[in-house]
């Protein structure tokens, strides 16, 4: 068994003490984390979104920060600064709270433009300046970014160039009926009591490890057309305004893999890269204005184009 089955297989498993039907969630965010990706989670309010990235971070045993992004926020208020020391007679440097494993911002289309690009360079760069010091950032480094799709009053959208930077975009879903009640029958203060009980089942250097395998994952040729066919019909596609960039194409070839290893093979077959295509393009896919006041979405678009794409015979 490899290491990312591993993991998938025991945090999956683990967080269902605490997780409602967040399974498939839990399992792309820790793909997310494995592969040092940037993760971008659009749900509803009161839908577990905090809550599952806090049961992933102890789970992997990862320094966890959360950061609640409001208007008035400074860049300085996220990466830090420079404080006097009475003592020493110096400045020195503090980092904010983005210096962890994984950090949580807590709807990052509140916080202004300045602020949201001080945050992009740390997760582009996985490193911070301050006042000219320069500090790395920990490894694992992920941001998880949260949105809510029903908030439109004092928000700032986010630029195409920043969405492009997320390696995936998870849209949670609210839970089924059987869901609900299994909800209900827990109740909150026995789901706080689940949390404080979760102890770790893997580590940092099993993260870096895992990731690794990665790149020993095999791509047939036809699997790789089959990418390539399916990131052309979107990009030409009647209702899209803006396609896929060929970064995005690289995080759908990488999410196959990570999904591939995920389920025990060493080789990536068309259901993978069916399985990945929407987390991994869904926030890449610009429609036109037109489109999206008739109630379409992305989603709607790649569901459509998986359908016509001709899937490689083995």
């Amino acid at each position: 068994m490899g290491r990312v089955e591993l993991i998938i297989g025991r945090v999956v498993e683990a967080s269902r003490t605490v997780l409602v039907e967040r399974e498939w969630d839990v399992k792309l965010l820790v793909l997310a984390i494995i592969a040092g990706g940037h993760v971008l989670i659009e749900g509803i309010p009161g839908i577990a979104k905090t809550l599952t990235a806090k049961t992933v971070a102890k789970l992997l045993n990862l320094k966890f920060s959360r950061i609640q992004l409001t208007p008035d926020l400074l860049p300085a208020d996220i990466v830090g600064t420079k404080v006097y020391n009475q003592k020493t007679g110096d400045f020195e440097v503090v980092v904010g709270p983005v210096n962890a494993n994984l950090v949580l911002a807590d709807e990052i289309n509140r916080a202004s433009p300045r602020t949201q690009s001080a945050l992009l360079e740390a997760m582009q760069e996985k490193q911070v300046t301050i006042e000219g010091t320069t500090i790395k950032l920990p490894e694992p480094f992920t941001v998880i970014a949260t949105m809510n799709p029903v908030e439109l009053e004092g928000v700032f959208p986010l630029p195409e160039a920043q969405l492009d930077r997320f390696f995936i975009k998870i849209g949670m879903k609210t839970l089924s009926k059987e869901g609900l009640i299994e909800l209900l029958k827990r109740g909150t203060l026995k789901i706080e009591e689940a949390f404080m009980e979760l102890k770790p089942v893997a580590n940092a250097d099993e993260i870096v490890e895992g990731r690794r395998e990665i790149s020993s994952v095999y791509v047939d040729d036809s699997v790789t057309e089959y990418m390539l066919r399916i990131y052309e019909t979107i990009n030409k596609h009647r209702y899209v305004r803006l396609g896929i960039t060929p970064r995005g194409l690289i995080m759908l070839h990488t999410l196959a893999k990570c999904l591939a290893l995920a389920e025990g093979r060493n080789y990536v077959i068309p259901d993978d890269v069916k399985s990945a295509a929407t987390p991994a393009l869904s926030h890449r896919v610009l429609l036109k204005p037109e489109v999206l006041a008739e109630g379409f979405s992305s989603r709607d678009v790649i569901e459509e184009v998986l359908r016509s794409v001709e899937v490689p015979r083995p």
